[in-house]
């Protein structure tokens, strides 16, 4: 749900011009991202010439493991429960067309169009942009920028005791991706968790709602918190997603600190662990930053520029 809202402020923020959206497996298969892209978008008038693509079915090297258990069987918190006074569905399943171009080649038309001025922001796993990676055109390597929810620094884990989900899923493609010398920009559990709202906030961000946006925050949050009671006894729910979409439109919300990360690749343990080297040694003897990572975050400035943009009260 969280990933629905980042793309929808996205799609609600003047200083970003949304030109692309690509899917990737990850909570759900990447046939259930593609038709719950096209839902959300449903809710908004999108921007002409939108560019949208259907990315990577599979992690590199594991099968998939999804998160319906967390997030319901569609991924946005079973949206088909949700009907209008009259009873009809309100939110239509949307028309999917047949056959949309893959991850890679949509940035690639997006490149040839609006140049190199652009910026990613990644809110599933990162195997897209691995195989980005591998094109001979080195595709992932023309973005000005790249900014990643994904990892956690110096936090528990949300899947397992040491990793985040997104590395989680495709440890491979993280590592290759944090390896690859690129503009890139980690928004880890260490600040996303930091950002969060209770069910008594959203009651009253949404009682006077009255758009398509508002009426889907208040319910993809509360069917998330229902969720999230019932898997993690958690009584708030956290804007992981939003946050680095956020970060796009204000730099100044987090704090950047230049460090080395490496993903656990192998281990059955720390499986998808994102390792930093933090330690106070002399330079020659440190691996060499190759990401800069948020781990502070003005959370209450945050939270109001997510929420006031999510939830105003006209069109």
């Amino acid at each position: 749900m969280d990933d629905a809202l980042a793309i929808l402020l996205a799609l609600r923020s003047p200083e970003l011009d949304v030109v692309g959206i690509t899917t990737i497996c990850g909570n759900v298969p990447v046939g259930q991202a593609t038709e719950n892209l096209f839902r959300i978008l449903s809710l908004v008038d999108p921007p002409r010439g939108l560019l949208i693509g259907q990315g990577a079915a599979a992690p590199l090297r594991r099968p998939l493991e999804t998160a319906t258990h967390v997030h319901g069987a569609d991924g946005l918190g079973d949206l088909d429960q949700f009907t209008n006074q009259s009873g009809q569905p309100r939110y239509p399943r949307p028309v999917v067309p047949g056959r949309l171009p893959s991850a890679v080649e949509t940035w690639e038309r997006c490149m040839r169009t609006h140049g190199p001025n652009l910026t990613l922001i990644t809110l599933g796993p990162l195997t897209n942009l691995a195989q980005a990676l591998q094109r001979p055109a080195i595709v992932a390597k023309g973005f000005r920028s790249i900014i990643a929810m994904a990892g956690a620094i110096a936090v528990p884990g949300n899947v397992t005791r040491a990793a985040e989900f997104n590395v989680y899923v495709d440890p491979h493609a993280a590592e290759q991706v944090l390896q690859a010398d690129l503009p890139l920009t980690l928004i880890p559990l260490d600040v996303t968790t930091k950002v969060t709202v209770s069910r008594e906030a959203i009651t009253k961000l949404t009682a006077r709602a009255r758009d398509p946006v508002g009426q889907f925050f208040a319910d993809a949050t509360g069917a998330a918190l229902d969720f999230a009671d019932r898997v993690e006894g958690a009584a708030v729910f956290p804007f992981h997603d939003p946050l680095a979409v956020a970060v796009a439109i204000d730099p100044a919300l987090v704090q950047l600190v230049p460090l080395h990360v490496a993903v656990e690749t192998e281990g059955p343990v720390a499986l998808g662990a994102t390792l930093a080297d933090r330690r106070r040694l002399r330079r020659e003897h440190q691996n060499r930053p190759n990401v800069q990572v948020a781990l502070r975050v003005q959370a209450d400035r945050a939270r109001r520029l997510i929420t006031e943009r999510l939830c105003r009260t006209s069109s």
